[in-house]
């Protein structure tokens, strides 16, 4: 069990810094009125996330530690699903509804969009 800790907390680890860095490169590219960074992290994440466990488990029939490592290590930090419900909060409070309701569709449609990507791309 303390080596599945450290499997799961090394992804963690490099999953935060690439979200970090991703989100920073967005806010500065799309400004910060929308949260694009976090729509960009969680519609990613979605899609790596099927890509990757789908490899994984269908073809590669990897070892379960590689599961632990990227599906919930390097990609549980990496998205960002509860720091989308709080900006999307911010929104409804500052009264931008129709923001609020893009970035609600936005992470849903894209991410629902993504992981069938992901899983298709791996399956070819």
């Amino acid at each position: 069990m303390p080596i599945h800790l450290l499997i799961v907390g090394a992804g963690g680890f490099l999953g935060a810094i690439v979200r970090y860095l991703i989100s920073g490169w967005c806010a500065k590219a799309c400004g910060t009125r929308f949260p694009a960074g976090t729509l960009l992290v969680n519609v990613t994440g979605s899609f790596l996330l099927a890509l990757i466990i789908t490899l994984l488990v269908e073809r590669l029939l990897a070892a379960p530690e590689w599961r632990l490592f990227w599906g919930i290590g390097f990609l549980g930090a990496y998205t960002t699903f509860s720091t989308f419900a709080w900006e999307t909060d911010a929104l409804v409070r500052e009264g931008s509804f129709l923001l609020a309701a893009g970035n609600i569709m936005g992470n849903v449609v894209f991410a629902l969009i993504a992981v069938k990507l992901g899983t298709m791309l791996a399956r070819l």
